[in-house]
């Protein structure tokens, strides 16, 4: 967004999101610089109403939005899709079942479909994709921003918590792992006994059950919104928050990345590799399956058989320095490899604005 804003300063942008915490966070990032609303439900008088509303040029759908209705009435209005950064994962293709000939029609009136991967456009192509209009650019996640002052912030954090203690950080946590991450924190606890975690759930409705788990677990607890910060006595520290994760990423000696304990399919493992931390994974990856096999051949990133795994796993890092800056160093490298996708999807976007005039 913020690379097609500055290409063209002069154009009203409309973002739409599907649930509150994406409109927060529109509106945190956005300000009134874009037009934020819901977008419909996917009914033929709601999708119409709403183009007729907003008149676009152009829109752009990231990752996997396919909504029949949306795609047709914009294909009837001559108004191009781009699909940009597109992912397809097995259980998603599998998921269409029964919808899949709708599922087809919408994905094949796309003007461009970027893929992430080469497996990701295989399974487009399963969908339906037409193949002359689907290439593989990469993921645009690779091109996150990491300010140039995160790891002197990441640093006079942990000077706030003792700057010799281990510190590990499960990111993006959903119910059914939690637990998990508790008792691996007091096998860590039992090995180091200075050792803090924070653990950053995923969505906001389960920040509170999370901060009530830690302290039923008998663990020393603070909470960013309510503490601001750990001290030197915390040993869980709940990121109650949104959009500051990079930050505590910064702060970890290691970091497991959630989701992938459960059959959500894992989240971004960009974040921590990108700060050259060790990214530890449950066996469900399927979201982010490319990109975690990258980390993992690189030796960036180990993945657990299952929950009872991770405690050992954090111990087994903590307790070796020279692995774990190994393993942090590779991470940051699949990381550095793989930029550049931004670029490859807006000359996509601008290939096909020239075209429709």
């Amino acid at each position: 967004m913020e690379a097609l804003m500055r290409r063209h300063p002069d154009c009203p942008f409309v973002i739409t999101t599907i649930t509150p915490t994406g409109s927060e966070r529109v509106q945190h990032l956005f300000g009134d610089r874009v037009f934020h609303v819901y977008l419909p439900y996917d009914l033929p008088a709601s999708v119409r109403r709403f183009l007729d509303r907003v008149k676009p040029k152009l829109g752009v759908i990231m990752e996997t939005e396919i909504w029949p209705n949306l795609y047709h009435e914009c294909a009837r209005r001559r108004i191009p899709l781009v699909v940009a950064n597109a992912r397809l994962s097995q259980k998603s293709l599998r998921g269409y079942g029964p919808v899949r000939p709708l599922a087809r029609l919408a994905i094949r009136s796309a003007r461009h479909v970027a893929a992430q991967s080469s497996a990701d456009a295989q399974r487009l192509l399963e969908l339906g994709a037409d193949p002359q209009r689907l290439s593989v650019l990469g993921n645009i996640k690779f091109d996150m921003a990491v300010p140039e002052d995160l790891p002197e912030r990441g640093r006079a954090l942990r000077a706030e918590w003792g700057l010799h203690r281990p510190v590990w950080i499960a990111a993006s946590t959903h119910e059914g792992e939690e637990v998990a991450v508790l008792k691996a924190h007091a096998g860590v606890l039992r090995r180091f006994p200075d050792a803090l975690l924070l653990i950053a759930p995923r969505h906001p409705e389960r920040f509170r059950p999370v901060a009530q788990a830690c302290k039923s677990f008998g663990f020393a607890t603070r909470c960013r919104t309510e503490d601001a910060n750990a001290d030197a006595s915390t040993q869980c520290f709940v990121v109650d928050t949104l959009g500051e994760l990079l930050q505590f990423y910064a702060t970890a000696d290691v970091a497991f990345v959630g989701g992938s304990l459960v059959e959500i399919g894992g989240h971004n493992v960009l974040e921590p590799a990108a700060l050259s931390v060790p990214v530890i994974v449950g066996p469900n990856t399927f979201n982010f399956a490319e990109i975690t096999e990258n980390l993992l051949e690189q030796g960036g990133a180990r993945q657990l058989r299952d929950a009872d795994a991770l405690g050992a796993e954090i111990v087994r890092l903590l307790a070796d320095e020279r692995s774990r800056l190994a393993m942090g160093d590779n991470a940051r490298q699949v990381f550095d490899r793989e930029r550049g996708a931004v670029e490859r999807n807006l000359a996509v976007i601008e290939h096909v604005l020239a075209e429709a005039g």
